[in-house]
């Protein structure tokens, strides 16, 4: 077992993976994840394009006997309008170059990720505790999310040279739409009643919110759990209530 060689160690993602043993002298790829969840309003996506494909460039260079290239769950529901369509296949691009490479190399598509050291996430809790609305999106758009935690698991997990050639999924398992997740996460810390911003103030709110997480609260996914899952990972937190729990206890302790 040796320390995880990583591009994009400086993400959330990359720091928890940088904690993490692996074998066999893998190299994981999580260059553009700081994108992949919905609490950040969209401003992640700024830029996302160059520092992805610079990343998955720099990751199939590196010196490693497997490449783990960690992508996006969400292009299963096929964007049909700029600027999500755009990302979408930006995502495209960078899984190809990484199964084209020099290196044996598979996909790993990460659901919406949350957990403790969700910079964002800390940001959502300040404003429930001052009585801010926030654009909630479609009730009935249902995606799919995934702990921090668990989607390091995953991606050390399908770090094995069988899975050279694939694209496997790592989710919860359990669609639920933004604003049911976001709405328990706001009762969770004291929000009995969290205020959404009402859809017909779009276009005020553009000022506020990115077009590409109005596109993405709206965007919903396939209800079956995407497959094939990464091979021997389970999700710890398959229920997203206990994902919350475990981060809001991470923060307090």
């Amino acid at each position: 077992m040796s320390g995880v060689s990583v591009t994009g160690a400086r993400s959330e993602l990359g720091r928890l993976l940088l904690q993490r043993r692996a074998r066999g002298g893998a190299h994981i790829n999580v260059a553009g994840q700081q994108a992949n969840t919905l609490l950040h309003d969209g401003h992640a996506w700024k830029g996302f394009a160059r520092v992805a494909l610079a990343g998955v460039r720099r990751a199939v260079r590196a010196e490693a006997s497997m490449l783990v290239h960690a992508s996006f769950a969400f292009v299963l529901g096929r964007p049909q309008k700029d600027p999500l369509r755009s990302i979408a296949e930006t995502i495209l691009e960078c899984e190809q170059i990484a199964l084209s490479g020099p290196i044996p190399a598979c996909v790993v598509r990460l659901a919406y990720l949350y957990g403790p050291e969700a910079g964002d996430r800390r940001a959502y809790r300040k404003a429930f505790r001052l009585g801010r609305p926030y654009w909630a999106g479609a009730r009935k758009a249902r995606q799919y999310h995934l702990h921090q935690h668990d989607a390091v698991r995953a991606l050390l997990v399908a770090a094995q040279r069988r899975n050279a050639g694939r694209i496997l999924y790592a989710t919860d398992g359990k669609p639920v739409s933004f604003m049911q997740f976001m709405d328990d996460f706001a009762r969770k810390i004291g929000r009995r009643t969290p205020l959404h911003v009402p859809l017909i103030a779009a276009p005020v709110m553009r000022l506020i919110v990115r077009e590409e997480h109005m596109q993405q609260a709206a965007l919903a996914m396939p209800p079956r759990a995407p497959a094939p899952r990464v091979p021997g990972w389970q999700p710890v937190f398959s229920d997203y209530r206990a994902g919350l729990d475990q981060s809001i206890a991470a923060w307090a302790a």
